[in-house]
């Protein structure tokens, strides 16, 4: 195994997501950019736990993947490929992208019916790059359609529009996405997320519901 190959890096991350209950059974997605364009993606159905050098797709900037290898090992690319995309096309500085299911992430979509979710001040918003005193950001929500390419057209039409604030999103009671210009960043940008949304869900446990962004009130 080469040392370089950074399907390596993505290997060590969903095994350290999967033991943190963000990618259980074989949920979840990881993907990162290589120099010629095309990207590796975690390949559907296996356990993010368990990876290995041949649990990958490479998709190439055209769209394609390598069907006949696919075929032969039985190999499909992450449901969600078509988000990993999306991000690419609109975030050209990305290199990484990754998708968690937490259960967290998943109750605080469901703190608000709008499509986003204002975040608690929290010096954690730092680390996504809002450097601001008191800032008032927030998170965008998508709907989960069960055809994903509908989820990623919604992503390019709302972000053609309206810039993220962040380098994440939300799809509501299904996951949230970060993209980064390399694994370390999304790593970090994944773990700062999920603090967040703890704090949110343990705040509207005490009752401090604003505090957990909670606008039905």
């Amino acid at each position: 195994m080469n040392y370089l190959d950074p399907r390596l890096e993505l290997i060590a991350t969903a095994r350290q997501f999967y033991q943190q209950g963000w990618m259980v059974g074989t949920a979840g997605n990881l993907s990162v950019v290589l120099p010629d364009g095309s990207f590796w993606i975690t390949a559907s159905g296996r356990s993010k736990g368990e990876l290995s050098l041949s649990d990958f797709v490479r998709i190439y900037p055209d769209g394609k993947d390598d069907s006949s290898n696919n075929l032969k090992n039985n190999l499909k690319p992450s449901a969600e490929t078509a988000i990993h995309q999306v991000l690419y096309t609109l975030f050209p500085e990305a290199n990484a992208c990754y998708h968690v299911h937490s259960v967290e992430a998943n109750l605080v979509s469901r703190f608000v019916t709008g499509d986003s979710l204002p975040l608690p001040p929290l010096e954690m918003l730092k680390g996504l790059g809002i450097y601001q005193e008191n800032p008032n950001c927030q998170i965008p929500i998508f709907a989960n359609h069960l055809q994903v390419p509908k989820i990623a057209a919604d992503i390019k039409e709302r972000f053609t529009i309206t810039p993220a604030q962040i380098p994440a999103l939300l799809i509501r009671d299904h996951g949230v996405t970060v993209w980064a210009s390399s694994p370390e960043s999304a790593r970090n940008y994944i773990e700062l997320v999920e603090y967040i949304f703890r704090y949110m869900v343990a705040a509207w446990a005490l009752g401090r519901r604003g505090d957990a962004g909670n606008d039905n009130d």
